[in-house]
């Protein structure tokens, strides 16, 4: 990655067919060590390629990976307990928000203060 990085770097400042020594320099600069092996086989594999064209396919590869999470369940809305409701659910649902709170508490002392 470090290797890549440099090379893109180098394709920046107008750099189009960076080598091994300018690579080489670039990490130079900022203390890092190349590997010959690797840098030999990013350059073999770059060779003839424009960097532009190669971040454009990337892209469009990329574009069909799923990125997103599941979704999660969606949250219950509760009434509030109004006249259609009888006001039981909003009795039941005190409850259970005083339960989560309490676990809520419990959990978030864990037996030890964070400053003590």
């Amino acid at each position: 990655m470090k290797h890549l990085a440099a090379y893109l770097l180098l394709g920046i400042g107008g750099n189009t067919s960076p080598s091994a020594d300018d690579i080489k320099a670039v990490l130079d600069s900022v203390g890092i060590e190349a590997d010959d092996d690797r840098l030999s086989k990013l350059l073999s594999e770059l060779e003839g390629k424009q960097i532009q064209d190669l971040i454009n396919e990337g892209s469009t590869k990329l574009a069909s990976v799923p990125s997103g999470g599941g979704g999660g369940g969606a949250a219950a809305a509760t009434s509030g307990g109004g006249a259609d409701s009888g006001g039981a659910p909003a009795a039941d649902g005190k409850k259970e928000e005083a339960k989560e709170e309490e676990k809520e508490e419990s959990d978030e002392d864990m037996g030890f203060g964070l400053f003590d």
